[in-house]
C-alpha cells in the first residue's frame, strides 16, 4: 500500500469518527432537548463573587469589557473585579483609566497589571486568585459583553447544589453579519452551543468550560489542581479534571452573553489553531484519567 493510500485511509477514518460523534450528540439534544433545570430561587445572602477579565493588548474592545461589568446587577459589597492585565500597549492606560473611574463610583475594582506573561492567561487567572475574596469567580474575556442580569441568573445554581464545579453560558454574537466569515462562524458556534454542549451536558457526559462567559465555585478550582499552562485551553483542561475529580458542571443554553467574532481569516485561523493545538494536548494529559474515570489530583502547596 502506497503512502498516499495510507494517508487517505487515515483521513477517512478520522472524517468518519467524526461524522460518528457528530451523529452521537445530535441523537443526544434530541433525546434530551426539552428537558429544563429546575429554576432555584434566588439566595436569602447572595455569596461575594470575584470577577476577573484576563487582557492581552486588547486596546479597542477594554473600555467596552470594563463598563459591561461595571454595570452587573449584584450586591456591591459581594462584588469584586480584578482586571488580569498581561498587556504590552496602550491597553494598561486605559483600563488604569476606567478602573479609577468605577472605583469614584464606589465598586470595588482593581488593576493587576503582570510584566511578564508567566503561564499566559492560566498564569494570570491564578495570580488573580490569590488575592480573589469571591467564593465564585466569573471569567470573561476581552471580547465579550456580559448582560446586567448575567450573575443573578447564574449564581443561584451554584448557590442551591454545592457539587457544581461551574456554570457555562451560551456564546451570543455582536457581528454576525459582518461578513461571511461571521455568518459561518455563528452556524459552527451554534452546532456546538446548542447541539454538542446540551447533547453532553444533559445525557451526564463530560463537558468542556469555553474559557469565558461562566461562573467557577473556587473550591472547585482548587480542589482539581488549579489552574495549570502547560496546554494551550486551560479551561478545557480545568473544566475535565474537575468533573473527573467528582464535581459537576451545568450548561444554562436560556443565558447569552454576546461576543465580538473574529472578523479576519488570519485572526480566525489561529483561533482554530490554538484550540485544536489545545484539546490535543488536554487529550494527551488526561488519558490515564479519562480511561480511569477519575482524576487524582497532586495536592496544592499551602500558602504563604
Amino acid at each position: 500500500m502506497s503512502v498516499l493510500s495510507i494517508l487517505y485511509l487515515i483521513a477517512a477514518v478520522a472524517l468518519a469518527l467524526y461524522g460518528a460523534n457528530a451523529l452521537l450528540l445530535t441523537a443526544l439534544y434530541l433525546r434530551r432537548r426539552s428537558e429544563r433545570p429546575t429554576c432555584p430561587p434566588e439566595p436569602e445572602e447572595w455569596p461575594p463573587v470575584t470577577v476577573q477579565l484576563p487582557l492581552y493588548n486588547e486596546i479597542y474592545v477594554v473600555r467596552r469589557l470594563i463598563d459591561a461589568v461595571a454595570r452587573l446587577d449584584y450586591p456591591r459589597h459581594r462584588l469584586q473585579i480584578q482586571i488580569l492585565d498581561d498587556s504590552t500597549d496602550a491597553t494598561t492606560r486605559l483600563a488604569r483609566a476606567r478602573v479609577a473611574c468605577h472605583r469614584a463610583r464606589g465598586l470595588e475594582i482593581e488593576l493587576l497589571h503582570r510584566q511578564e506573561r508567566q503561564g499566559f492567561k492560566a498564569g494570570a487567572l491564578a495570580h488573580g486568585l490569590e488575592t480573589a475574596r469571591g467564593e465564585l469567580i466569573a471569567i470573561f474575556d476581552a471580547d465579550f459583553v456580559p448582560p446586567p442580569d448575567f450573575l443573578k441568573r447564574t449564581v443561584p445554581y451554584l448557590v442551591a447544589d454545592p457539587g457544581l464545579a461551574f456554570v457555562q453560558t451560551r456564546w451570543g454574537y455582536l457581528n454576525p453579519d459582518y461578513s461571511p466569515l461571521t455568518r459561518a462562524q455563528t452556524i459552527a458556534l451554534d452546532g456546538h452551543f446548542v447541539v454538542e454542549h446540551l447533547g453532553r451536558n444533559r445525557n451526564g457526559l463530560l463537558m468542556n468550560f469555553n474559557g469565558t462567559a461562566g461562573v467557577w465555585r473556587r473550591e472547585a478550582i482548587m480542589a482539581a489542581g488549579g489552574w495549570q499552562p502547560d496546554t494551550l485551553t486551560e479551561d478545557v483542561d480545568l473544566s475535565f479534571r474537575a468533573q473527573l475529580a467528582g464535581w459537576r458542571a451545568l450548561y444554562l443554553p436560556e443565558v447569552e452573553c454576546p461576543a465580538e467574532l473574529p472578523p479576519q481569516i488570519a485572526a480566525f485561523q489561529q483561533q482554530q489553531a490554538r484550540w485544536a493545538t489545545g484539546a490535543a494536548q488536554c487529550l494527551i494529559k488526561l488519558a490515564g484519567a479519562l480511561l480511569r474515570g477519575e482524576y487524582r489530583p497532586s495536592p496544592l502547596p499551602s500558602p504563604p
